[in-house]
């Protein structure tokens, strides 16, 4: 289960398409990561993830499921994000486990206690899962897998090993040296004679040596410690192993040399040269060995958590959104998922989530809330209405709906059933920097060419106010031309335009050229000369819409000309 993940079931090949620079633009990815998360690291893991976007149907449902299980379980929220945070140890842990020359012990002890938490991690998560109520196949194969590396890893058994060496390490008080010396009494060579489990206690290291020394019976014959292994430099023999099945002893030996200090200044320094000399021949081969083994606990499961660390961050982020929206009043509700095949798309009660984010932070905003579908009878729109009517925002909800809802993410409605897309693509206003070689109309006639390039019909397209930078007959005339190979696609797309007769006789368009995607004009109304954004299907009516701004604001003919005679 090395390949295992929560986004992709093991019998799908990983396969997704990119979103465009534009779509991303278009559709806010970067708004949504930054509000998600502050950190650097996550918020480009995040916009990646986004970016990625699935479009085969089994994979969509089962992150749809995976994340209805954590957004349901909030101590088990809690509980992974408390356990991700003991999770990142694995990055260095791995990193370390590649340094075969590495002779620090500190280092040695610190994996110790990293595998400590490596295994309470494990368990944890095993815990927290089987205490709760999960559905989704993607946590309860997780479940299998954690199971599996506590099973295989002998993790009770390690867990109490590890206890002991920590209990001995605290029992190294001292350690004794041996240093011989030369003609001129200057250290030439030292080594580590015995490790204590009592301090030194008496001061004035100096003064006992002159004070031995000159005392006839203070010179031995022999050694003080003839009894003790002298590890004297290049030692080849003697040196402490351990393998799986590591005494305490052994580790606790280890860890007692962790407590000898090298001085940094050492340099020129004999005595101090010898004995960082010494304690690095001894640690080399200990090192490498305990290496091995933390390598191997690893390499039992440690890399497949380590992948899933930005997935479940993914998931955590997004539901905790998803929470503060609905504890706000906000409606979100989990998406149903058809075939990709179908083609279909119905939602009630859908609005722009940046809208949901606004209204979070404190907006005094009145979220109106619409229906659509996609389906034979009308899978393509043309929609028109009058400035600022909500034309844009709708289009971009329909979007950020579909990408939300493919990454397993509840949706801004009240209810979602979807065909998964194989891309969203986006033609909104370019910068006005881009258009400076081509034009404008250049440009956008370049960016169009390139979506139908890629476009298949089980694509999402989004037009906003595409080619009304131009004349109103050059882009009347490009505009209609657009709007046939809409119909001939078959993609679902909506095209949101100022330009009216682009949606007139459109019965005669879905009649000269049969398709299973008919094409339907969709408006944004007003109510008494207010803009309603509320979103119906019906024929464009760019006069009546003019005809009540201008009576609102008093500047009809009739009107007009009454204020003139006063």
């Amino acid at each position: 289960m090395a390949d295992f993940s929560l986004m992709w079931p093991s019998d799908c090949p990983r396969e997704c398409k990119v979103l465009s620079e534009e779509a991303c633009n278009d559709l806010s990815l970067e708004l949504f990561c930054s509000r998600l998360t502050k950190k650097e690291y996550d918020h480009n893991v995040m916009f990646k993830m986004l970016r990625e976007m699935p479009s085969e149907a089994r994979v969509v449902k089962y992150r749809v499921d995976v994340f209805d299980d954590i957004l349901r379980h909030p101590r088990l929220r809690q509980n992974v994000a408390e356990l991700l945070e003991r999770l990142e140890f694995l990055k260095s842990l791995h990193k370390h486990a590649r340094d075969k020359e590495s002779s620090s012990i500190w280092q040695i002890i610190n994996r110790l206690n990293e595998l400590d938490s490596y295994i309470d991690c494990v368990t944890g998560i095993k815990t927290t899962l089987e205490n709760s109520e999960i559905h989704s196949e993607g946590l309860r194969k997780l479940l299998e897998l954690v199971n599996r590396i506590h099973s295989d890893s002998g993790f009770p058994a390690l867990k109490e090993d590890i206890k002991r060496v920590v209990n001995d390490t605290g029992r190294i008080k001292s350690i004794t040296l041996g240093v011989n010396l030369n003609r001129s009494l200057s250290p030439v060579e030292v080594g580590v004679v015995s490790i204590n489990n009592k301090p030194y206690t008496r001061a004035g290291v100096l003064a006992n040596f002159y004070e031995f020394a000159s005392q006839k019976e203070g010179l031995h014959d022999g050694t003080g410690g003839d009894s003790m292994k002298f590890h004297a430099p290049k030692a080849g023999n003697g040196v402490p192993t351990i393998s799986r099945q590591a005494t305490s002893k052994n580790l606790a030996v280890l860890s007692g040399l962790a407590k000898v200090y090298v001085s940094d200044n050492a340099e020129g320094n004999p005595l101090m040269n010898n004995l960082n000399e010494v304690i690095t021949d001894m640690l080399k081969p200990v090192v490498r060995k305990l290496n091995d083994v933390l390598a191997k606990y690893v390499d039992v499961g440690g890399y497949s958590l380590l992948s899933l660390i930005p997935e479940l961050t993914f998931y955590l982020k997004w539901a905790e959104l998803v929470e503060q929206l609905t504890a706000a009043g906000i409606q979100m509700c989990k998406p149903e998922i058809l075939p990709e095949g179908r083609r279909e798309f119905y939602a009630e009660g859908l609005y722009n989530i940046k809208l949901g984010l606004k209204k979070l932070d404190g907006e005094p905003i009145d979220i109106v809330t619409n229906g659509l579908d996609f389906r034979p009878e009308r899978r393509i729109y043309i929609m028109t209405g009058p400035n600022r009517g909500g034309k844009t925002t709708f289009t971009q909800a329909i979007g950020l709906i579909f990408l939300l809802a493919q990454h397993g993410i509840y949706v801004p409605a009240k209810r979602c059933v979807l065909s998964p897309a194989d891309n969203i693509y986006t033609h909104f206003p370019a910068d006005e920097n881009r258009t400076v070689d081509l034009g404008r109309l250049g440009e956008e006639s370049k960016r169009m060419s390139e979506i139908f390039t890629e476009a298949t019909d089980r694509s999402l397209l989004l037009l906003n106010e595409s080619l009304a930078t131009t004349n109103f007959e050059e882009g009347l005339y490009i505009a209609r031309d657009v709007v046939r190979a809409m119909h001939y696609l078959g993609a679902r797309a909506i095209f949101n335009t100022h330009m009216h007769d682009l949606a007139k006789n459109l019965d005669e368009l879905n009649r000269s050229e049969p398709t299973d995607s008919n094409v339907a004009s969709l408006i944004t109304g007003i109510d008494n000369g207010e803009r309603s954004y509320k979103v119906s299907l019906a024929p464009p009516c760019g006069q009546s819409y003019a005809r009540d701004i201008a009576r609102k604001y008093g500047v009809t003919f009739d009107q007009l000309k009454e204020k003139i005679r006063k």
